[in-house]
């Protein structure tokens, strides 16, 4: 049974952003029609809606079935940087905010989209995902038990973005070691994963006001980690996807309106006054019964605190669901998605 959190985050994950609304909507279907027109492409077909996501069969990636590689289409970054341009020209981005983006396809193993992949944003609780992984290192080393009360605290820490949860488990690696918690997370993920963790930095603990800015991940590390974990190849990666899977809002998929109600999502977002995330893959439903997973990462990074943090989340937040819309409508084009 999940526990339910011992404390709130002060910033807490996308939980109360409101729905996006009609004009939005139409927003995007216009932007689609946009592109078409712009790059020769059938507009997108799905409608939107609102829809909670379908349970993830964790033991898929072993065996699931995917169609024969569609040919390579270029057209994602370009759509990507058009967007952020006009919102940064409308004043809907700042001057002061940098964003990243990567979008890969397993399907043609291609990456679709990269944009400031390489630079080091700060990953807010996105790095929790990377102490989960840390610990079940550690428990495979027999270091530490993963017990029943653990996994509550687990699911509190990935589901509920529960900041308590996640110092809990920093304090157990503290305990095995003669380095500190954050340090050793970093290094025993740098030490089994030298190729995923290039850019990431884990040095402090979530403070009590939840305003954490130290801790850093670029998206190419996100999307290094998903890989691993689709692929089985880190530890404990069933138990990994449950927890990612299990029901929460999120920015890729939680009224993404343009992304179909099939698709599975395994994921975790980030949110501080200065930083609006997610990364997760998504498992697309193909009209030929194959299914067609990719990654998706998108990050709103703010020089300084925003004033009204609630607000900027809310609308930096929609920005990422809009963004992974545009991914989709690419995708549903190069697989025929539903």
């Amino acid at each position: 049974m999940t526990s339910a959190p011992t404390s709130h985050p002060d910033f807490p994950d996308d939980e109360t952003c409101p729905l996006l609304d009609p004009s939005r909507r139409t927003f995007l279907a216009g932007l689609g029609t946009l592109f078409a027109a712009a790059f020769g492409l059938a507009p997108a077909s799905s409608d939107a809606q609102y829809y909670y996501r379908t349970p993830y069969n964790y033991s898929l990636p072993r065996g699931f079935q995917t169609a024969p590689p569609a040919p390579r289409i270029h057209t994602l970054t370009t759509e990507i940087e058009f967007y952020i341009k006009n919102l940064r020209q409308t004043g809907r981005i700042a001057a002061n905010e940098r964003t990243a983006w990567l979008v890969y396809d397993f399907t043609t193993r291609q990456y679709l989209a990269a944009i400031n992949a390489n630079y080091p944003y700060q990953s807010a609780s996105m790095v929790k995902p990377f102490i989960a992984l840390a610990f079940f290192h550690k428990v495979r080393e027999g270091q530490l038990q993963y017990t029943t009360f653990q996994r509550s605290r687990m699911e509190a820490m990935i589901q509920h973005s529960d900041n308590s949860a996640t110092n809990y488990f920093i304090e157990l690696l503290n305990r095995t070691s003669r380095h500190s918690g954050p340090a050793e997370a970093e290094r025993t993920l740098k030490r089994n994963h030298p190729g995923i963790f290039r850019h990431t930095r884990i040095v402090e603990n979530i403070p009590g006001s939840g305003r954490t800015y130290r801790n850093k991940a670029s998206a190419l590390d996100y999307h290094h980690f998903l890989h691993a974990l689709w692929y089985d190849q880190l530890p404990y990666s069933a138990e990994l996807k449950r927890l990612m899977n299990l029901p929460k809002r999120n920015r890729i998929y939680s009224d993404a309106h343009g992304v179909a109600r099939q698709t599975w999502v395994i994921d975790k977002t980030g949110s501080t006054a200065r930083l609006c995330g997610d990364m997760g893959i998504l498992i697309a439903q193909g009209r030929n019964g194959y299914r067609y997973p990719y990654t998706f990462v998108g990050i709103i990074e703010k020089a300084r605190s925003a004033n009204n943090y609630r607000t900027w989340m809310g609308d930096r937040g929609n920005v990422i669901r809009e963004v992974s819309s545009l991914a989709y409508t690419h995708l549903q084009r190069m697989h025929n998605l539903v």
